[in-house]
């Protein structure tokens, strides 16, 4: 089961959320750290706001694009 820490970006959509995810990972020759971001829709059944650091987890798919959940709210 993945886990991963974001913050939320936008949430126009009815029970949705996205959020956006920043890892470092070290590049495959050279080995330095690198910043990469990466955007998951998720199911919000908390009610989020944008600014909100959350934990999202890995699920069935929900909708077409929805395949985690907000399962956590770290930081408002």
């Amino acid at each position: 089961m993945k886990k991963f820490s974001g913050h939320v970006i936008s949430t126009k959509m009815n029970k949705t959320a996205t959020v956006e995810v920043v890892r470092l990972v070290a590049h495959p020759i050279y080995k330095k750290r690198m910043k990469t971001k990466k955007k998951f829709h998720a199911h919000d059944e908390l009610g989020v706001k944008v600014g909100d650091r959350v934990v999202i987890v890995e699920t069935r798919p929900i909708s077409k694009t929805k395949k985690w959940k907000i399962i956590e709210v770290m930081k408002k």
